[in-house]
């Protein structure tokens, strides 16, 4: 996947220029630049979030992503300074019908628009995203280009599909280098300290470590290259693996990391990746999904209740489990704890009689709904019971 920018800086394209938009299968779509000028390349695929485009944007799951957002109207309320869900944008491209024109909030210190162009992103607008969108649900996700450089814009597009084509797929990308972060961190409990837990880094977003300190947890935020010895040394309670982007087949060092967790029994939490690396951990395969899910309109049922809950995700790979009965793991016998309603994916693992679970959406709902926040709840009750297994830190 690569970004660049034919100027050699983040310049704005001139207002109203033309843009456009190749598939992989040589479908385009011709429309407006938007943000930085230049030409990006990389797997495009739709989120379905009416709202938290910011969020989506500093998101690092998107890392190796064109964007499209489904909902018509984006850019409303501008950009500010507080709903960074990590140190940057991230994704390689962003498409939009209808950029808004103004923006609207006491909060808002930039316009979409600004940001992109400040952070060298690539983006179109005035495309038919609904098209675009029905297109993806049935060719699948794919390569894409956006590209506002006149060489692309003003003759035939062969040469720009013929790049498309060339670049490599997201079937074997690994990111995780570009987007943990470098040194480790702590993030301090709120009021009372309960516990320490070993966050593992695997494009962490900004909430996730503020949602556990609520709880009275001491974060200690890791780069996703620790070893077992990193984790072991902050003497954690728990461990817990974050989000992330790529093919999870590639992160052999994480599953083999938390394949040393759970053979200690130290109560384990992951989402989205952290899903994945759990399912990897206990024998199952992962398998890239047609289109994905991205959006915070996502039906879950959590098995374990009964309930179902409306989360918010982004993930275009997932764990190959059967959903019914137990499956047989090194660890003990292991079984789905949530089902996506949508399409029958698996959404959620955990061991029978060990203290690990998992699930495939982001409970830190920022931006999203909060029916899934018990999580956090879960594994602080998992911590609870499991806490003489394990050496615990004294103040």
């Amino acid at each position: 996947m690569t970004h660049t920018d034919e100027s050699g800086s983040s310049r704005r394209a001139e207002p109203g220029a033309p843009a456009v938009l190749v598939l992989e299968d040589g479908r385009a779509f011709r429309g407006k630049s938007f943000g930085a000028q230049g030409t990006t390349i990389a797997e495009i695929v739709f989120a379905t979030g009416m709202t938290g485009y910011q969020e989506t944007l500093t998101d690092p799951s998107y890392r190796g992503q064109i964007v499209v957002m489904t909902a018509p109207h984006i850019g409303n309320t501008g950009v500010n300074d507080e709903d960074f869900e990590s140190r940057r944008v991230w994704v390689d491209g962003y498409v939009v019908r209808d950029p808004s024109r103004v923006r609207s909030s006491w909060r808002s210190n930039r316009s979409l628009d600004d940001l992109l162009t400040e952070q060298g992103v690539v983006g179109i607008s005035a495309v038919d995203t609904r098209a675009l969108t029905r297109h993806l649900r049935e060719r699948g996700s794919m390569r894409a280009a956006i590209s506002s450089d006149p060489q692309h814009v003003g003759g035939s597009l062969d040469a720009l599909v013929a790049l498309v084509n060339e670049a490599p797929s997201m079937e074997g990308s690994s990111f995780l280098d570009d987007v943990t972060t470098p040194e480790p961190y702590v993030v301090p409990a709120v009021g009372e300290k309960r516990f320490t837990v070993a966050a593992v880094d695997l494009g962490i977003k900004g909430m996730t470590p503020r949602r556990l300190a609520e709880r009275g947890i001491e974060v200690h935020v890791l780069p996703a290259s620790s070893t077992i010895d990193d984790v072991l040394g902050v003497q954690p309670d728990g461990v817990f693996m974050s989000n992330g982007p790529g093919d999870p087949a590639t992160a052999d060092h994480v599953v083999g990391v938390l394949r040393e967790v759970l053979e200690r029994r130290i109560p384990y939490f992951g989402i989205c990746l952290g899903n994945q690396m759990l399912g990897r951990a206990l024998g199952r395969g992962t398998y890239k999904l047609k289109y994905g899910h991205r959006g915070i309109n996502q039906p879950v049922q959590d098995r374990t209740t009964g309930k179902v809950e409306i989360t918010s995700q982004n993930h275009g790979f997932a764990v190959d489990a059967p959903l019914d009965g137990t499956f047989e793991t090194p660890y003990g016998d292991a079984h789905v704890t949530h089902v996506g309603l949508n399409d029958q994916v698996v959404e959620g693992v955990a061991l029978v009689d060990g203290p690990a679970f998992s699930v495939q959406y982001h409970p830190e709902a920022a931006a999203g709904p909060h029916d899934a926040a018990y999580l956090f709840d879960r594994f602080v009750q998992l911590m609870a019971d499991h806490a003489p297994d394990h050496a615990k830190v004294t103040d």
